[in-house]
């Protein structure tokens, strides 16, 4: 057609658009490979199937991290401090449950369960 340098142009137009693929990729990876925690949604998610449990009186900590496409998930909640250990386990394994059910990608969700002390100190 006469445009000699149109070829030279979208060579390097091309290789732009690799190199940026590749950084992305990268990027994306690292991310991976060092335990990044999950988007806000996820974590809302999990607070409100948290919540809709009965028995718990507080939830003391959530941690997620992704490792590959899964989720894993540390819960630690505060239960009655009165009610006896089958009861409790049986709160933890409701989250659990609940979780691992509604949240897709969640690979694994560990439970931890701390006695509920009124003046929110534990022994």
């Amino acid at each position: 057609m006469g445009f000699l340098a149109l070829d030279s142009i979208a060579s390097i137009a091309i290789s732009i658009f690799i190199i940026k693929a590749g950084i992305d990729i990268f990027i994306e990876t690292i991310r991976q490979l060092t335990d990044e925690a999950c988007d806000d949604e996820t974590i809302n998610k999990i607070y409100n199937a948290i919540n809709k449990q009965n028995g718990v009186m507080r939830i003391d900590e959530v941690k997620t991290r992704k490792f590959g496409n899964k989720i894993y998930v540390d819960v630690e909640i505060s239960a009655d401090g009165d009610k006896t250990l089958f009861e409790t386990h049986k709160i933890a394994e409701n989250i659990h449950d609940t979780i691992e059910k509604e949240i897709e990608l969640v690979k694994h969700c560990m439970v931890h369960v701390n006695p509920y002390m009124e003046n929110n100190v534990r022994k």
